[in-house]
């Protein structure tokens, strides 16, 4: 029995999907906005998501992105908006489908099945912890010692690429090309700038880090 999330701040709707889908042999588990969807896909085991764009408390957009920050699982989007802009935007942030209300639900059950057959098994930890530093990869935090580390979006982004691979090198060049963009393979001298502020943040003896270790000439690494 695959699990689905549904996300969806109209009780009508989120009752029917409920009743409907549970009656198509899934199991579901509802959330009536964002912060619900992002903690339940946290601690449940979800096979795929459903989600509506226009949340009370953080559009859909931001849940897709906290998700796409730690796992692969399939989302649908389930939305009123009927652009063309809007549809780009949703799978430009990581949305997998996209189906508009009103919608047929033979149409939504064969999108599921879709979406269930081409999702991979391989779903990370939303929390990755070490012995001085923790990383939210689902809510985009750290904290250090319990205390909040404030970072940049460019420091974000090359933590959470380590992160990502664990014990993995990752090259200079593939992080240079996924922060910072094609262009600026060559521009080493970004990392080593961006890779000491981490370090500093981070690390209880950035000249010695335990964690975010350099292999000189070809990239970094991230040891837990």
């Amino acid at each position: 029995m695959s699990t689905v999330l549904v996300v969806d701040d109209e009780p009508q709707i989120l009752r029917a999907l409920q009743i409907n889908l549970h009656a198509h042999g899934y199991q579901v588990v509802p959330a009536p906005n964002g912060a619900a969807a992002l903690l339940a896909a946290q601690t449940h085991a979800i096979d795929v998501v459903v989600l509506d764009l226009g949340l009370p408390d953080m559009d859909g957009l931001e849940v897709i992105a906290g998700l796409r920050g730690w796992t692969e699982v399939p989302i649908i989007v389930l939305s009123a908006r009927h652009g063309s802009h809007d549809k780009v935007e949703a799978l430009d942030a990581g949305a997998d489908d996209y189906v508009t209300k009103p919608f047929g639900l033979d149409e939504l059950l064969a999108r599921l099945r879709a979406a269930t057959r081409r999702a991979g098994t391989r779903v990370d930890e939303p929390l990755v912890e070490t012995d001085e530093f923790t990383v939210d990869l689902a809510n985009k935090r750290v904290t250090r010692d319990g205390a909040p580390v404030r970072m940049t979006p460019t420091e974000w982004s090359v933590l959470e690429l380590l992160v990502r691979n664990p014990g993995r090198l990752v090259s200079q060049r593939q992080i240079l090309s996924e922060v910072w963009g094609p262009a600026y393979a060559k521009e080493t001298h970004y990392l080593r700038v961006y890779m000491a502020q981490l370090r500093r943040k981070l690390e209880p003896d950035p000249a010695n880090p335990a964690h975010l270790l350099t292999e000189a000439g070809m990239g970094y690494r991230f040891q837990p």
